[in-house]
């Protein structure tokens, strides 16, 4: 069984936007009592809270008004949410990295919810809408139908809109078709280069929205702090940076499904993309979005049968498939081997290599 998630768009009214709002401040709240309380614990007594110690009091808290959350379970998730935050903040504590004790939340900034069971104050009714405890049933665009089994439902607010996000679980489907292969380059001129040539152009989102987004960033700049004005322009620049990563994913999304629906194995670069954000070519490397594309590769592929094998690029883009060197500096873009005479695109070769170090992987 595989899990994903399905997200649908939902129109709430006047009266259930106010009623979603209070349920997300309320999360807010207990969000950051919570984190006070394992502050104040280990400060002042050194005790270190767990969830169940704190899930164990939310009954009580419950009873005397302290929390205006509808849902029980609904609350768990709040406490759940926390715990994992610290135990984040301890992970990385122990590899070293720059700890990042977890913060306080403002009620603009927490927004989603999430109920854990299904059925448990979320669930569809047959007219089409979807009942959330607390606030009704609302209107939800069902664009495709829900045919797996619903595990968990997340009401999302993002840029002024409401989303419903339903995890369910699917069953991935054995691949039934011949065995055929490909390697794939990663790149920033196109976005992709596939061994048998085909070459995927890089549309660049951002640098196409750059413009736009100067214009809304310039407007929000503008604007007092604190007014409702300023959160005006928050909410128009937050659609702007929507829309790009829209355009950005279903891009994604559409070469994804081409590649699983032709190929049985899949061979891609196992990238250090987050040090590569951080230097000189990061605006490009994260307008691509390398990292997001591979995992929604994998996912798809999982669902179809087929298998994505990730291979060391090592070396790639300054060896000939003959094995011989042929240093390139980064701006050379076609490969010319003395040794054998192979004279193709540079990402070509690239594509090439990688097909051939995962064909020596499944072997």
């Amino acid at each position: 069984m595989q899990k994903k998630t399905l997200r649908y768009r939902l129109y709430p009214t006047g009266n259930q936007t106010q009623a979603l709002d209070h349920q997300l401040g309320e999360a807010c709240r207990l969000y950051n009592a919570a984190l006070q309380e394992r502050r104040d614990a280990y400060q002042y007594a050194g005790i270190s809270l767990s969830y169940y110690d704190q899930a164990n009091q939310l009954k009580e808290i419950r009873a005397l008004n302290g929390c205006d959350l509808a849902n029980f379970s609904c609350s768990q998730d709040v406490l759940r949410r926390v715990d994992k935050t610290f135990k984040a903040f301890f992970a990385r504590v122990q590899r070293g990295e720059t700890p990042g004790y977890p913060r306080f939340k403002s009620r603009f900034r927490y927004d989603s919810i999430t109920f854990p069971s299904y059925g448990d104050g979320a669930r569809l009714r047959p007219n089409g809408k979807l009942y959330i405890q607390g606030v009704g049933e609302i209107k939800v665009k069902l664009h495709r139908p829900i045919a797996c089994r619903i595990k968990t439902v997340t009401v999302k607010r993002e840029a002024g809109r409401w989303s419903a996000c339903f995890c369910v679980e699917t069953a991935g489907a054995p691949d039934t078709r011949m065995y055929e292969d490909i390697g794939i380059d990663m790149g920033l001129e196109s976005f992709a280069v596939l061994s048998d040539g085909t070459v995927i152009d890089n549309p660049r989102w951002y640098r196409q929205a750059h413009a736009k987004l100067r214009v809304a960033q310039r407007r929000v700049a503008r604007r007092k702090r604190g007014s409702k004005g300023r959160r005006k322009a928050v909410e128009l620049l937050q659609r702007a940076h929507e829309q790009v990563r829209n355009t950005r994913r279903d891009f994604h999304h559409k070469v994804a499904r081409e590649l699983v629906e032709r190929y049985s194995v899949i061979f891609v670069e196992n990238l250090n993309i987050k040090g590569l954000a951080r230097g000189r070519l990061a605006k490009s490397v994260t307008d691509a979005g390398w990292g997001g594309f591979l995992q929604i590769l994998r996912d798809k592929a999982a669902e179809a049968g087929c298998v994505v094998w990730s291979v060391n690029p090592c070396g790639t883009s300054q060896t000939c498939t003959c094995g011989a060197p042929v240093p390139k500096t980064l701006s050379q873009r076609w490969h010319k081997c003395l040794a054998c005479g192979l004279s193709l695109a540079r990402d070509h070769v690239s594509a090439l290599l990688i097909q051939g170090l995962g064909r020596s992987l499944v072997s």
